[in-house]
């Protein structure tokens, strides 16, 4: 089976953060939708599958792995049909900055950009197809849903901050891994594992959580917009561009990259 070397890895994700710079705004909106619709369905899955079983009979772990197994096929979906993702573009656009392929204001062009499409797809998924649907009409989906957002608000800003950080540290992970493959089942394998192992860890994911949460608010859980901005899906997201940028981006770049740079 084929694939990269850790020094070629990091040469094609500066190619593809430097494309991702020089996308035009409509096309980033539009990518960003599909990621943010892509990365809703996943999550909506995770909690038809996760929510459905008994943790008291199964037990938390098993009920939490159930959950985790299902959630990856959102990022699946991002890498292998394409679209624009936030949170791995914490990774891809800020290594071409470093590696001097592409400037800041093209990398938070795209950040804000996908951003909204991101959560424009993402509520789209949360009302039409969970909320309006009925799927999510009924227990245990219902009680399910509405504990999982009022639980996200409910953590505490440095909790969340922290949380944030080990999910896009393992998110950006998987995305790097999946430049890896030069094979489908290649790609699949490399996002599985990172992304299961954030989810079922309970790490904070700035685009899922706006699935998540406006799914529990249409449910009636009790979350006021201001709660779901400010007390989750800020530090969330903050976390989330720290552990792309330092973490994977930096760390990455640094040593396979900066040596040659300035030869």
């Amino acid at each position: 089976m084929a694939f990269k070397k850790p020094v070629e890895i990091a040469q094609a994700a500066v190619a593809a953060g430097k494309a991702k710079t020089l996308l035009s705004p409509d096309k980033m909106l539009l990518l960003g939708f599909l990621a943010g619709a892509y990365i809703a369905i996943g999550g909506f899955l995770a909690v038809i599958v996760g929510g459905g079983v008994n943790a008291e009979t199964l037990g938390v772990g098993i009920q939490k792995l159930l959950f985790a197994g299902v959630f990856p096929v959102g990022l699946m979906l991002v890498v292998i049909a394409g679209s624009e993702l936030f949170t791995g573009n914490c990774l891809l656009p800020p290594i071409a900055k470093f590696a001097g392929e592409a400037d800041w204001n093209g990398v938070l062009k795209n950040w804000v950009w996908v951003y909204i499409g991101n959560f424009i797809g993402s509520v789209f998924v949360a009302y039409f197809l969970a909320t309006a649907t009925g799927l999510f009409g009924a227990d245990p989906w219902h009680s399910y849903i509405i504990k999982i957002a009022e639980s996200k608000v409910s953590l505490g800003w440095w909790k969340i901050l922290w949380r944030s950080i080990g999910c896009n540290w393992l998110v950006t992970l998987a995305v790097w891994m999946s430049l890896a493959a030069d094979d489908i089942i290649g790609k699949i394998f490399a996002i599985w594992f990172p992304i299961m192992a954030f989810v079922g860890l309970g790490f904070e994911h700035s685009v899922a959580n706006m699935f998540f949460i406006p799914a529990g608010m249409f449910a009636g859980a009790n979350v006021s917009l201001l709660q779901f901005l400010f007390m989750n899906l800020l530090p969330a997201t903050i976390g989330n561009i720290i552990a792309g940028v330092v973490l994977v981006a930096w760390v990455y770049y640094y040593l396979y990259l900066k040596d040659a740079q300035n030869k």
